[in-house]
This record gives C-alpha cells, structure tokens and sequence, in this order.
C-alpha cells in the first residue's frame, strides 16, 4: 500500500477563499493528507478553525506561533510536503514568491520546499492583467512552477471578468496529475 501524500495547502486573502473549504474536502476524499497554512491577512475572512476541522489537522499560521514541541515549522512543512498548493493565491503572494521574499510561513515554506508548487490565482482581472502579475507569472513559470488559470465570471468588485479561482474539480485533477 502506498504511503498517504501531503498537500501543503496555502491560502491567502482572496474573497474566493471559502472556496478553499471545498478543496480541503475534495482533497481529503481522494486521500490526500491536507496540512493549511493561512496567510496573516486570511485571517481577516476565515477563521482557522474551520480549516483545521475540515482538514483534521492542526492550522499553521504565523512564523513564529507558539509551539507545543520544538520544530523548525517552516523547514518541516515544506519537507512533508509532496506538493505545495496555493489556492486562492493573491497577486501579493506570487509577487513575493517571484521576488524571493520570505516573510511570512507561507513564502519561507516555498523558498524550503522541494515538492513541486501548484497556484491558483484569484484576483480582480485588472490586478491579474497587470504586466507585474503577469510578468512574475511568467518569471514563476519558468522555474518550474505550475499555474491553474483563473476563470471569467464574476468578481467581487461587481463587474464580470477573468480572476476567479478554478473550478475545484480543476484544481483537484491538476493536482492528481502533479503527484
């Protein structure tokens, strides 16, 4: 039998962050062991609870969460990791992801891993078309990285266009496809 693999799972502060409950829930049906590291401002929209009783799984949060037992969090989690998944992914994480910021658990535990890395960006279609993102998409791309690209419909500013996260039956086949 083959051993359980681990999907890091970051979400960040996109409205189409309940979407991630989904995901959790698919990931979880296909047996995939789901650990979520929330971004600081994630936190504004959902709280950790809810992620850590749909993944069963302790919530990472912060670098520097108190600890119950002494591990290098950022380094362990990106180890465990059989993919990294960041979904939804905000133009503020894949810039700093493609500046080589770490400044937080979620940008330590990709600057860390091996484990290939999987985004799914949600955003406002003119945050997703501007040539920064798209330019850090593409700069991402080249090192390996692997994009799910968002939808048209629509957005949470009112008007319709191309940002919304992937339907999750497409993140979930991307991710089979990965691992």
């Amino acid at each position: 039998m083959s051993q359980k693999k681990t999907i890091v799972l970051g979400v960040t502060a996109s409205i189409a962050i309940y979407k991630a409950c989904d995901i959790i829930r698919r990931l979880k049906s296909e047996s995939y062991d789901v650990i979520v590291v929330m971004t600081k401002e994630s936190e504004e929209l959902v709280r950790p609870i809810v992620f850590q009783s749909l993944s069963n799984n302790k919530v990472y949060r912060g670098l520097f969460d108190d600890s119950s037992e002494w591990e290098i969090e950022h380094i362990s989690l990106a180890d465990k990791a059989d993919l990294v998944l960041i979904a939804p992914a905000t133009a503020n994480i894949i810039g700093k992801i493609a500046s080589g910021i770490s400044d937080d658990l979620l940008t330590c535990i990709v600057s860390a891993t091996k484990a290939k890395v999987l985004v799914a960006p949600a955003m406002n279609e003119n945050m997703y078309l501007n040539k920064i993102t798209r330019s850090n998409i593409k700069k991402l791309t080249g090192f390996g990285y692997k994009f799910i690209e968002p939808k048209k419909g629509n957005l949470a500013c009112g008007k319709a266009g191309v940002g919304c996260l992937a339907e999750v039956e497409t993140i979930v086949k991307e991710v089979k496809k990965l691992i």
